[in-house]
């Protein structure tokens, strides 16, 4: 059976589903291992996968100094992780590699991995697409003030390979056509998250009070106490019922939380979401899908993720929500959240996009693409023997 290396950079929106498509494919019977950081290896191996850290995964952090977030670049970017993975494929001698859209290290020395490539993006394409252009080109600045050399361009490191697979719903996304020939769509890949358990309420049967489920980043660099925070003081004193998640990022001795709240480490989305009433969310891709696929509102504060603000757009744009800014103060949040609540046509238009889900999970559709793309490579070297 095939065996997959998957690339990985640990961001919250993307280690999920790449561990739901990574399932996928195993119960099928092939092999898919992880490389990346150290940070990813306890989550992938608590899902029961084979997990490699890089070596070099920090071995360039120094030179990456002036960089706003040199623990994500400092990766993601660093030529020294890029012919590690390089010396990594040849040793593991994979049918596909995997890589996460962001990780332009993998990507850029994928032309040197001598296998087919998989690019994995877990959020929108089209509608991000100038964001990413803007990423890249900082990723390449902050690159070579680092002492390597720049990274070639976004049209090259994802358009060249032989597969980008946008793990959204192309209806959602589809302003325009699809820039590359290799581009594939999907949907979001929404099954259960590691860690994330049941919620036993604290509250009685009868209570009828509107549900709020706050949740916001898991990513360590995306980490905001005051955020959440200000989330809880915004919905202290309204009649509201109130489940916020520390993401296992926060701890529950930082936050002054209020009576009407209950605070647990990860949320079961699907357990909670059919019961809810508004969603204060970051604007991450897949909280928000999960958010639309339950018909529920959602009031948007983005953090530091690119594709934030852009979905946040996208909320007001499709009118099943509102956007907030990121500072945004707990009395602008708690008259969003009275705002949302009140608004019938929210919740309508949330239903509403609710039925784009009506299809396979989005885990079984990129499973689906990469044993196509490693079916294709086994061929092509059955014919070159």
């Amino acid at each position: 059976m095939p065996k997959f290396l998957w690339a990985c950079w640990d961001g919250g929106g993307n280690l999920p589903p790449s561990l739901g498509i990574a399932r996928a494919l195993t119960d099928r019977g092939h092999s898919v291992g992880f490389f990346g950081r150290p940070d990813m290896v306890g989550r992938v191996e608590a899902s029961g996968f084979r997990a490699t850290q890089l070596g070099s995964a920090y071995a360039a952090l120094e030179r990456y100094g002036a960089n706003p977030l040199p623990t994500v670049f400092g990766y993601t970017s660093s030529g020294l992780v890029g012919q590690e993975l390089v010396e990594v494929v040849a040793t593991e001698s994979p049918d596909v590699v995997v890589v996460d859209a962001m990780f332009t290290a993998a990507l850029a020395d994928a032309p040197r991995f001598g296998r087919p490539t998989a690019v994995m993006l877990h959020t929108f394409l089209n509608h991000c697409l100038a964001m990413w252009r803007g990423n890249f080109a900082m990723q390449s600045e902050s690159r070579e003030r680092a002492g390597f050399a720049p990274l070639p361009s976004l049209d090259a490191l994802w358009g060249e390979r032989e597969l980008l697979h946008v793990n959204a719903l192309s209806e959602f996304d589809r302003a325009s056509p699809a820039p590359w020939s290799n581009v594939r769509y999907g949907a979001p890949v929404l099954g259960a998250l590691t860690g994330a358990h049941p919620v036993s309420l604290p509250w009685t049967s009868d209570d009828d009070r509107p549900l709020v489920v706050v949740s916001f980043s898991t990513v360590r660099e995306q980490r905001s106490p005051e955020m959440l925070q200000r989330a809880l003081d915004a919905l202290a004193a309204r009649p509201v019922r109130v489940v916020a998640s520390l993401g296992g990022i926060v701890g529950r001795h930082e936050l002054d939380v209020p009576a009407n709240a209950h605070v647990v480490e990860f949320v079961d989305h699907d357990a909670l979401l059919g019961d809810a009433d508004v969603v204060v969310g970051h604007g991450g891709h897949g909280t928000t899908m999960r958010s639309l696929r339950a018909g529920v509102p959602i009031v948007c504060i983005p953090a530091k993720g690119g594709d934030q603000p852009v979905i946040a757009g996208l909320i007001e744009r499709w009118g099943v929500g509102c956007a907030m800014p990121q500072d945004a103060s707990a009395a602008a949040i708690g008259a969003a959240v009275d705002g949302v609540l009140a608004d019938a046509s929210a919740r309508a238009a949330a239903r509403d996009r609710a039925a784009a889900f009506s299809g396979p999970d989005g885990a079984e559709l990129a499973a689906d693409a990469l044993e196509r793309l490693a079916d294709a490579a086994r061929a092509g070297s059955r014919r070159a023997a």
